[in-house]
């Protein structure tokens, strides 16, 4: 399972339908939350999405619609004894913020907080999958980032493995695996009953940026990009003053990419009662592409499995 919640999607300021930033992603049970604007929490609780299991939070820059929520969480986790690691991963100096708040919070934790700063580049290995930060183009120093699963073992074809006489059970598995069994004094190889290894799912986060190569690279292929829509083409001087992007522009490096699905987020409070000019002008370049609302839930499917499943509260940005 890979279900993505859009908790925030506004821009910098909340509007009556947007909350500030954050993004919930929930991989086999395991909680990662992209941002967290004021009032995370209470919007997870909305959605449904848990807050004990959420085990890492990436902030992707400083300001203060994509971190203020933090506090709160972390006092809600404690207060529900969490015990836990925590790991919170952002750009240089995340630390000092977090110790500052921290420091100044009268928190009393029954769990640890591990902080990892992270430049342009670098990966957080994980069991089965990695987050690479990606440098991009805002008016402060901020990241993106790439969710990249590992490779997948291939298709085991049971059929074969039957003819070949090998009893189901543990020697399936072993086969599964990559190992050699014995059958009837005779060896039968892993690539004998196993097809190639299959991919991961890939989900890039773009953060609040202007389009850039570094975000057009790592998007590639991405199974699904998370980028900022902030304006629409009218805009497009504030959008370039300010460091945000047009849906023009974010469905345009989608469709360089060959992104399979595009969802804009970051929408500016101008447009709080209708988003359709964003989803319009998106789609005047990219067909797949929506607009992300808040308490929006999607699916990610592995690259060799079709569609995408996506619950819509508000189905005008469909």
């Amino acid at each position: 399972m890979l279900r993505v919640t859009f908790l925030g999607t506004g821009g910098s300021l909340p509007s009556p339908n947007r909350n500030p930033p954050a993004i919930m992603v929930n991989r086999k049970g395991e909680g990662i939350l992209f941002d967290c604007g004021e009032g995370t929490q209470r919007q997870m609780m909305l959605a449904r999405t848990g807050l004990m299991n959420v085990s890492t939070i990436l902030i992707t820059h400083f300001h203060a619609d994509h971190f203020l929520g933090m506090p709160g969480l972390i006092q809600t986790m404690s207060f529900q004894d969490r015990k836990d690691r925590l790991e919170i991963i952002g750009p240089a100096e995340i630390g000092k913020l977090v110790k500052g708040m921290l420091s100044y919070g009268y928190f009393r934790l029954d769990f640890d907080i591990k902080v990892t700063e992270v430049n342009p580049g670098d990966t957080v290995k994980r069991k089965e999958y990695d987050i690479t930060a990606v440098g991009v183009d805002h008016n402060v120093p901020a990241l993106g980032y790439v969710l990249q699963e590992h490779e997948r073992l291939g298709r085991f074809d049971r059929e074969k493995a039957v003819e070949l006489d090998v009893p189901p059970g543990p020697l399936f598995a072993k086969l599964h695996r990559g190992g050699t069994v014995i059958v009837d004094g005779r060896e039968v190889k892993s690539e004998e009953v196993v097809g190639p290894p299959r991919s991961g799912r890939k989900l890039v986060y773009s953060g609040d940026t202007r389009p850039c190569d570094a975000i057009l690279d790592a998007s590639r292929e991405a199974d699904l990009l998370i980028h900022d829509g902030s304006f629409t083409e009218e805009l497009k001087d504030w959008a370039i003053e300010s460091k945000h992007s047009t849906a023009f522009e974010a469905a345009t490096l989608a469709s360089k990419a060959h992104a399979k699905r595009l969802v804009l987020t970051h929408i500016s409070s101008r447009y709080s009662a209708d988003a359709m000019p964003i989803l319009e002008e998106g789609r005047k370049v990219f067909r797949n592409v929506i607009v992300a609302d808040d308490l929006m839930t999607l699916e990610v499917p592995y690259p060799d499995k079709v569609g995408n499943k996506v619950d819509k509260k508000n189905e005008k940005s469909e």
